[in-house]
């Protein structure tokens, strides 16, 4: 197989460093994944400047305007949300709240901790793979690796627990 363009060469050498960077700067790991995986995008298809000395240095540049650009549209998207409340809520006193009616907020709070309790009386190994996939974000595989099982047994605990959880939860 080929080696890589050295765009791609050096992103895939310096992610973990990258998404590090754009942590630092943005304040959330998400927004850092999201630049990441933007500037991935970006130089996919580049053809390198002629004069590039250092692709390293090149990445972060790059990063570093997209998370611009990013920072750019959001407060221009900020500040378009804030004219329509304002227009759209007109002299009332409090402004229109995005947040669900508080009957909603009880109504899901107490799903929430039926589902929670629901976890707790699930056999051991499936609630110990629900919590790796859905509380801790891994993969199938990465929770089988963790519990030392087959990625099919992963799969069948997440279904069993699934239909358990959903289960307790409309009750």
């Amino acid at each position: 197989m080929a080696d890589p363009p050295p765009l791609i060469a050096a992103y895939l050498r310096k992610r973990a460093d990258l998404v590090r960077f754009f942590t630092l700067r943005t304040g959330s790991s998400e927004a850092a994944e999201d630049v990441v995986q933007d500037l991935f995008l970006k130089i996919r298809d580049m053809d390198p400047p002629d004069d590039l000395r250092s692709p390293d240095a090149f990445l972060y540049k790059v990063g570093t305007n997209l998370m611009l650009d990013r920072a750019k549209q959001q407060r221009r998207q900020a500040a378009r949300d804030d004219t329509w409340n304002r227009e759209s809520v007109g002299d009332a006193p409090e402004p229109a709240s995005s947040e669900p009616p508080a009957d909603e907020q009880v109504a899901s709070r107490q799903r929430l901790q039926r589902l929670l309790e629901g976890v707790e009386r699930l056999p051991p190994q499936v609630a110990a793979a629900f919590r790796l996939h859905k509380f801790d974000g891994l993969s199938h595989g990465e929770v089988a690796q963790r519990l030392g099982v087959s990625r099919s047994s992963v799969e069948k605990y997440i279904m069993t627990a699934l239909r358990t959880l959903m289960a307790e939860i409309e009750r």
